[in-house]
């Protein structure tokens, strides 16, 4: 007897636009917990409801399908199971048949959803038990406005406590942390007595060791899952497209993705335009120069006289299947799945500055160090990040004057977030354009989908 054994996904997100990945995952975690299935525990945690274009059309209904599927035992929440409201969130944790885990998530003061969750659990699995304590990102109202009227307590102080309970109630064999809480989930590794932290919300796969902790991160997508054995610290990576197909899941996927009605041709792409991870964090890219020029295309089609420069987000562009050969609506839904608008927004040269530096965002929680967070149109921008410093910024092929007002287009999204461009948060804008999506759409139709690398982001000390 090996113990038990962890069958770790997160972050699955739009993965359930590609029918054929979802159904690999489903597989591949049904295929390891046959292998031995009374030692075997399938452990979620978060972002497994949404962003996607199927989760937009099923409000996160599609979920209930995979976990069905694959018979998830405990998940947490990430930030995304919140995509449509407290209601929404509470619907779907008592239709799908896991423990829902919380110890941090509240509203009005008591646990969030307390009929259905609990603070901690406890399984049997492998001639062992095994307790489960599930944190949140306290950031979590903050970067999803849909999260506004929930709160979310200090996460390791609330695990630490729900592991103490744990202990003084049951004393399981090993204690697991499902954590979201993207690179914090190393202080939950190393500030609490957790014998593995099962974490997410950084999409960077990881594999850990803190002393006697072991921490996972599955990354993005749902292309990878691991198989984490406690009792010897050993992990085990299992690539999902490698694995066998839950054909049944799949076919059901794509049945509701041809509902949809998502499939209109928009454009034609020759050359395909990457949507990984490189592409989104790590500087320029065709898929961000895309989406800003997009934005900067319908600001000047909507406000007089124009607008100046476009900024999206790089966390809001999300990775999937390159855009190549004929391009549908689904496609483009699926760069930027959410229901929310582009803004235009009027801001001195000054702030403007501040705000373009805070792309190189070394203090984003859900990012690596290197990465970069902003895709820019009608500017240029150097920057140094072994000073984190802008070290030149222009806008129209001229230095920003910080006296001049400038007026950008971005992700509505931006102004209720401290977490990404904070010098954003709060302002107000001078107009609001059509959903992030549809402006893609639009943009696509008219001008086709050609974006080219042209030296608008340099990146140095790295």
């Amino acid at each position: 007897m090996t113990g038990p054994r962890l069958l770790h996904y997160s972050d699955i997100e739009n993965a359930y636009d590609t029918p054929e990945r979802i159904g690999r995952l489903a597989g591949t975690l049904r295929e390891r917990r046959a292998a031995d299935p009374e030692s075997a525990l399938v452990c979620g945690t978060g972002d497994n409801v949404a962003p996607g274009v199927l989760a937009l059309t099923t409000k996160g209904g599609q979920a209930l399908d995979f976990f069905g599927a694959v018979g998830t035992d405990v998940e947490t929440f990430g930030n995304h199971d919140f995509d449509f409201g407290p209601e929404r969130t509470r619907e779907l944790v008592a239709e799908s048949p896991q423990q829902w885990v919380t110890a941090n998530v509240e509203e009005a003061g008591s646990r969030f959803a307390a009929e259905h969750t609990l603070p901690w659990t406890v399984r049997a699995a492998g001639g062992a038990t095994v307790g489960f304590v599930g944190v949140t990102s306290a950031l979590t109202a903050s970067i999803n406005p849909e999260a506004k009227d929930l709160g979310f307590t200090e996460p390791v102080r609330a695990a630490r406590e729900a592991i103490a309970d744990l202990r003084a109630e049951r004393d399981p064999d090993y204690v697991v942390a499902l954590s979201h809480l993207g690179r914090a989930d190393e202080r939950l590794a190393a500030e609490t007595d957790a014998d593995v932290v099962l974490g997410g919300h950084l999409h960077a796969e990881t594999v850990e060791r803190f002393d006697d902790t072991v921490l996972t991160r599955p990354g993005v997508n749902g292309a990878v899952c691991f198989e984490v054995l406690p009792a010897t610290g050993e992990v085990r990576r299992h690539a999902v497209d490698d694995g066998p197909l839950h054909a049944d899941l799949a076919d059901h996927l794509r049945d509701r993705m041809a509902a949809a009605g998502l499939d209109e041709v928009v454009a034609h792409v020759a050359t395909p335009v990457e949507r990984t991870e490189a592409a989104c964090f790590h500087g320029e890219s065709r898929i961000g120069n895309f989406v800003a020029d997009a934005y900067r295309w319908a600001g000047n089609r909507a406000v007089e006289d124009g607008v100046d420069l476009a900024l999206q987000n790089s966390g809001g562009v999300r990775s999937g299947p390159p855009l190549t050969g004929d391009v549908t609506v689904g496609d483009l839904i699926s760069v930027v799945p959410f229901e929310e608008p582009a803004v235009v927004l009027e801001l001195d040269g000054a702030a403007l500055r501040a705000v373009l530096a805070e792309s190189g965002g070394s203090d984003v929680g859900f990012g690596a160090p290197d990465w970069w967070h902003g895709h820019v149109a009608g500017a240029e921008l150097v920057y140094d990040y072994a000073g984190h410093d802008l070290v030149d910024a222009r806008v129209g092929g001229d230095p920003i004057d910080d006296d001049r007002t400038y007026r950008l287009v971005t992700a509505a999204y931006l102004l209720h977030t401290a977490d990404e461009f904070p010098t954003l948060t709060g302002l107000e804008r001078v107009a609001t354009l059509d959903t992030q999506y549809q402006l893609l759409v639009d943009y696509a139709r008219a001008c086709g989908i050609v974006p080219t690398i042209e030296g608008r982001v340099e990146r140095r000390g790295l």
